[in-house]
């Protein structure tokens, strides 16, 4: 058996258990002791678990742990698709975007359309990147999205926060906020394993009118070091249809249905003889309602040109 495969394993083991312990994997895949501490070291260099004495355990295990973004942006993928196309539906002509780090939030970067008039204001290296025409699905400069870097101290999942980060969102307004979590729990809200991050997600919701939140469902649960917000605040949920069918099953929809504005499943896998689920996005027949009722004025700044 390849590394590879053997590794690839031991995370279908992680995932199943929580945690592993060296002899009960070498038993499981038929190799020494020595081989198995040799894989759980290089995926805990990938940042894929974190080794302990004796095994290993996922990093989501412990809420000060923050997984850099190349390790969390290989987990999840087909999720992450799917949550980022439902999210597309929300979006209205002319809109005005604060966009969290992360690499849900990334993956719906990639897949914005270039014809709505739309401005982001983002803390995401990443999500300027593609933004800028540096990654997969980017644009050139002269391209249809205004884009705003936030600046700040940088973290390990590539977001940029910090009192300069703070301090620049006192002067924005947005109409929707798209922002990444860590996890998502009943009691605990939203949170993440930074503090600074913390922070400034709870200013980019402060300065949006509506909060949509992408997150995935093995999220659901994962307490991470810092709360941001309670499910109370978030207007939009949207996470993938697995939510029922794990370890909470069928409760933890009706909880999240209960807690929050609105629950959207994006489906895993689509019909083929369904529509696209890009193509209805920009009209999409109930935008998202503002405060005064009034549709998005596309105006980004309090006072500040862009």
């Amino acid at each position: 058996m390849l590394a590879t495969q053997r590794q690839h394993l031991i995370l279908q083991e992680l995932d199943a258990e929580g945690a592993v312990r060296v002899a009960e994997l070498a038993a499981l895949l038929r190799v020494s002791e020595m081989t198995v501490r040799r894989d759980i070291d290089a995926l805990d260099a990938e940042g894929l678990l974190l080794r302990v004495h004796g095994g290993a355990t996922r990093p989501a295990a412990f809420g000060a742990v923050e997984p850099g973004f190349g390790a969390k942006s290989a987990r999840e993928a087909d999720a992450k698709r799917a949550i980022a196309a439902e999210a597309l539906r929300l979006l209205r002509p002319g809109m005005t975007l604060l966009v969290s780090g992360g690499t849900t939030t990334h993956e719906l970067a990639r897949l914005l359309p270039r014809d709505l008039g739309l401005t982001v204001a983002t803390n995401s290296l990443m999500v300027a990147g593609v933004l800028a025409g540096d990654g997969a699905g980017g644009i050139n400069a002269d391209g249809g999205i205004r884009t705003v870097v936030l600046g700040g101290q940088r973290t390990p999942s590539e977001a940029l926060v910090g009192p300069v980060t703070v301090h620049a969102l006192d002067s924005l307004h947005a109409d929707l906020c798209f922002m990444g979590v860590h996890g998502f729990d009943p009691k605990a809200g939203i949170t993440s394993p930074n503090l600074l991050e913390s922070e400034v997600n709870a200013a980019m919701i402060a300065a949006s009118d509506k909060l949509a939140v992408l997150a995935d469902a093995t999220k659901y649960g994962t307490v991470a070091l810092a709360g941001i917000a309670p499910l109370s605040a978030v207007g939009v949920l949207i996470t993938d249809d697995r939510i029922g069918t794990g370890p909470a099953g069928h409760d933890a929809e009706q909880l999240l249905r209960q807690s929050v504005g609105e629950l959207r499943l994006a489906p895993m896998k689509q019909d083929p003889t369904t529509p696209d689920p890009l193509a209805p996005a920009r009209f999409a027949p109930h935008p998202p309602s503002l405060p005064d009722g009034q549709p998005p004025s596309g105006t980004a700044f309090k006072g500040h040109d862009a």
